[in-house]
Parts: C-alpha cells; structure tokens; sequence
C-alpha cells in the first residue's frame, strides 16, 4: 500500500469514530438469549398494571354515580317524574321541548360516556407544547397571582344523544366536574341516517342529509357518507360524533380552525339540525 493510501485509511477511521461519539444516539448493543423475554414479560405486566388500574377506576367511578342516582332527591317536577318511574325514555323530554335542570335525569335515563376536548396548552419552548385538557388562566391581585381551570366536556351514549358543556374553578378536577354536569344539562337528540339519499336503507352510522353549522367565524358542513367510510373530519370533532353515534360522514370546513370552541360549537350547530322538528 502507498503511503497516501494508509494516511486516507486512518483518517476516514478517526472521521468515523469522532461522529460515532458526537451522536446523540450511539449504537445499541445487541440483546443476548434470554433477555428479549424479560424484556416483553416486563412490558406485557405494565400493561396489565395500567388496565387493572383503568378498570378500578372505571368501577369506583360508576359505584359513586350509582350510589349519587340513590341518594338523590329531585327537586323539580320534571325530575320527581324520573324517579317515580313515570318517564323511562329520553326522547319523551327532547321531543317535547322540556328543559332538564337536574343532571340525574340524564343519568338515570341513558349510560353516559364522557370526554374532555383540548382546549389548553402545555408550556413549551417558543410558546409551543402539546394540546391538553385544561386551559389555565391568572388573575392578578394584590396577595399575587391566582390561577384558574376551564375545561371542555362531551357527553353521550353512542346512540343519538350528546351534549356540550363548559366549566371553570381553581383546580383541574372540580372544572371536569362542572363541565360535565352542564354537558349532560344541555344534552340534545341527533337523527342519523345511513348515509344514501334520504335514508333508504334504514341504518343510523351517519346522518340523512346534507348540514351546514357556523359559530364565529368558523364554518362546516357535514355530509353522509357510506357504511366503511369511517370519520373524516378532525380529531377533536370525532369525540363529539363518536359519542353521538355517527361512524361514518365527511366534512368540510372554513374560518380560522384553531380556535377549538367555535369548532365545536359549529360542529353541535350542524348535529342540530338533523333534527327535522327544528327545521320547521
């Protein structure tokens, strides 16, 4: 070999072994026999920890509503008709217009799902974070700076019913609480069709006919769409519409979108038109 030769040699081995170094990321040395199994036997049980730890959850929170639905005591005629037994069906209160004040009419009526909408931001470098839950806010006095919560919540059952509410207070947990109750107060009756020409075939996976919704300067229309199309709309509009029972409709929207309440409140404006009764 020339000399040239084993002086590139050397060079590209110290130019490989110096960027070897800088990276962030340095190879990963292989496995050996028997440490793949721990390996996925250790994530299949944090898995498991965290479903057990879901399904607790779940059933401490439906042992409280549960024990909230025995313990409650109306107030309103409306309300003492419920726990008589005297009204069984939701659709018997929207269809004639009533008013529901008391949040454990719904409850008793219809099993209902909840969900939280992202309305806030987490902090971030240059003023970008991940979208969250909850949107805090500061007030400033003279003892110093005092926080608050809001949040967005929808509520449904996955059969035609869904509501929106907001909620506000000084911690995260009572503002869930609030925007839920006022969710389930303003619950309303979403008609859905099969998705062909004024709903022949007699399914419910989207709606019957074309609507259009505004709030602000947001706009959207919602269009029904075949069985298997799925929910192409954004992902915040697939919790309002999976909770109202729609799997399938397409969507088309205008104004500026990344003010999440509009949207939404467009979104709802649209679903209430479905209702034919409304449109007389």
């Amino acid at each position: 070999m020339n000399k040239e030769e084993t002086k590139e040699n050397k060079i590209t081995e110290e130019f490989e072994e110096d960027s070897i170094e800088n990276l962030d990321e340095k190879p990963v040395e292989p496995l050996e026999e028997g440490e793949d199994k721990k390996v996925t036997e250790d994530l299949i049980k944090e898995i498991e920890v965290k479903e057990t730890k879901e399904n607790w959850r779940k059933i401490r929170e439906r042992e409280r509503e549960e024990a909230a639905l025995k313990s409650w005591i109306p107030k309103t005629e409306l309300g003492k008709e419920v726990k008589a037994g005297k009204i069984k069906d939701i659709d018997e209160i929207l269809d004639k217009g009533k008013k529901i004040l008391e949040a454990e009419i719904v409850d008793s009526l219809i099993k209902v799902k909840t969900d939280l909408i992202s309305i806030g931001q987490s902090k971030g470098k240059f003023g970008g974070g991940k979208r969250r839950a909850w949107r805090q806010t500061q007030r400033k006095t003279k003892e110093g700076n005092i926080p608050t919560f809001s949040a967005f919540a929808v509520v449904g059952d996955e059969n035609g019913h869904v509501g929106i509410g907001t909620g506000r207070a000084t911690e995260t947990l009572p503002a869930r609480d609030k925007a839920i109750r006022k969710a389930k107060l303003n619950i309303f009756k979403v008609v859905r069709g099969d998705g062909s020409f004024d709903s022949v075939g007699g399914g419910e996976t989207s709606i019957p006919f074309k609507v259009k919704g505004k709030s602000g300067s947001v706009r959207i229309t919602l269009m029904p769409a075949a069985p298997g199309t799925g929910l192409v709309v954004g992902n915040e509009l697939k919790k309002i519409l999976k909770l109202a029972g729609i799997k399938d409709i397409y969507s088309k929207t205008s104004g500026r979108l990344r003010t999440t309440f509009n949207l939404i409140k467009a979104c709802i404006d649209a679903l209430k038109k479905t209702n034919k009764e409304s449109q007389k």
